[in-house]
């Protein structure tokens, strides 16, 4: 999970530890971070999901992580969904554009974060059929 604001990020937690038991959830607070994380995994272990909050805070920070992580080429088959508060066409187009897997828009009531997380676990793991969660001969 990239999300530069720890409140929204104890939220986020609470919701997949309570949909997503079986899930390790790992958290930076900003693209930079983000990056060096990948960049710090064993160059074939890909992560199962990544979550991305567009504005951190900046709306181009978001973007500009996307895109850094879909120019990797382990990133470009990491399913990455943002999580943004913004309902703005434009953001979402935006973000489509530069190759995120899905958008959803944040909501003020923690039921429906809940909601949304049930919602990824099934989609993610039980019906999504995603790549191997390692190449052995991939390399970035």
């Amino acid at each position: 999970m990239v999300e530069d604001r720890d409140d929204q990020w104890k939220l986020i937690q609470a919701a997949i530890e309570s949909s997503m038991p079986d899930t390790e959830a790992v958290w930076v607070s900003n693209a930079n971070q983000a990056l060096d994380y990948l960049r710090a995994q064993p160059k074939q272990q890909l992560p199962n999901l990544i979550l991305l909050d567009l504005y951190l805070p900046r709306r181009t920070d978001g973007w500009q992580c996307l895109e850094a992580i879909r120019l990797s080429k382990l990133g470009r088959l990491s399913p990455i969904v943002i999580f943004s508060q913004s309902d703005s066409r434009e953001d979402i187009k935006g973000s489509y554009d530069l190759g995120c897997s899905s958008y959803l828009v944040k909501s003020l009531n923690p039921q429906v974060w809940l909601d949304y997380f049930t919602v990824l676990h099934n989609y993610w793991w039980q019906i999504a059929t995603l790549p191997p969660t390692s190449f052995p001969d991939y390399q970035s």
